[in-house]
């Protein structure tokens, strides 16, 4: 098993005020040459968003864009004429295509907006834009449910790419078991909450919360920790 760490506290980091966000990988102000993306996983956005602000309207292209509410609502609008609120155990998925336009704003005058934002690069560009957003049961204990697939794979939710995302919760002395859909797709794993432990082959690697690790050359993997933990598997094509 090959892998990448990317340690939560290596990730580039800005405080605007009404927008407190960290990138896994090369987005807006910050530039790594060596964190440029993941195969196909272009973006990973780690976003906290002040009562009462968000991101105005502004254009996307070629571009398979997946949100996750972690606390707060998402007040979403896009020019295709979608206004939608998304919380937490639901998840968004738009494609933009041959182009669209949005915006997302903390719904609560209040309380803070937290979600994770999330760009893929498609397998074919300018196809025609589209919206879509579904609810996820909570997940038990030792568990781990594939929500993202591409078309015709049967998944809750498709993106326009061989790509798939899991969300995955373990708990103690509990195995949680990953196998890849392609052996020419590499892995990602981000751990949201708790700490895990990832081990493929003969290697294994410690995550704490919000570490990132590529893995690739590994057809099989087994999550583990010692408490309850939760994390996102991203599976996708090695560009």
């Amino acid at each position: 098993m090959k892998t990448v760490l990317y340690p939560a506290s290596e990730r580039g980091h800005f405080d605007f005020g009404w927008l407190n966000t960290y990138h896994t990988f090369s987005f807006g102000q910050y530039y790594e040459p060596s964190r440029m993306n993941f195969g196909a996983l272009r973006v990973l956005n780690d976003d906290t968003v002040a009562p009462g602000e968000g991101f105005g309207t502004h254009p996307h292209r070629n571009m398979e864009i997946i949100s996750i509410p972690l606390e707060g609502v998402i007040m979403h609008r896009d020019s295709m004429g979608y206004e939608e609120g998304i919380k937490p155990g639901e998840i968004q998925v738009m494609s933009a295509g041959t182009g669209i336009t949005h915006s997302e704003f903390n719904g609560s005058s209040t309380n803070g907006l937290k979600f994770l934002q999330l760009w893929i690069i498609p397998e074919r560009a300018n196809v025609e834009p589209r919206y879509e957003q579904v609810h996820i049961e909570p997940l038990t204990p030792n568990e781990i449910k594939t929500v993202i697939g591409p078309q015709g794979a049967g998944t809750p939710l498709w993106i326009n790419q061989q790509a798939w995302l899991s969300l995955a919760r373990t708990s103690s002395n509990g195995v949680v078991p990953y196998a890849k859909q392609r052996s020419d797709s590499g892995v990602f794993v981000f751990v949201t909450d708790g700490s895990v432990d990832v081990a493929g082959d003969t290697a294994s690697v410690s995550l704490s919360k919000r570490d990132g690790l590529g893995i690739t050359n590994a057809d099989v993997l087994a999550f583990t920790s010692n408490g309850d933990a939760q994390f996102i598997v991203i599976e996708v094509p090695l560009l």
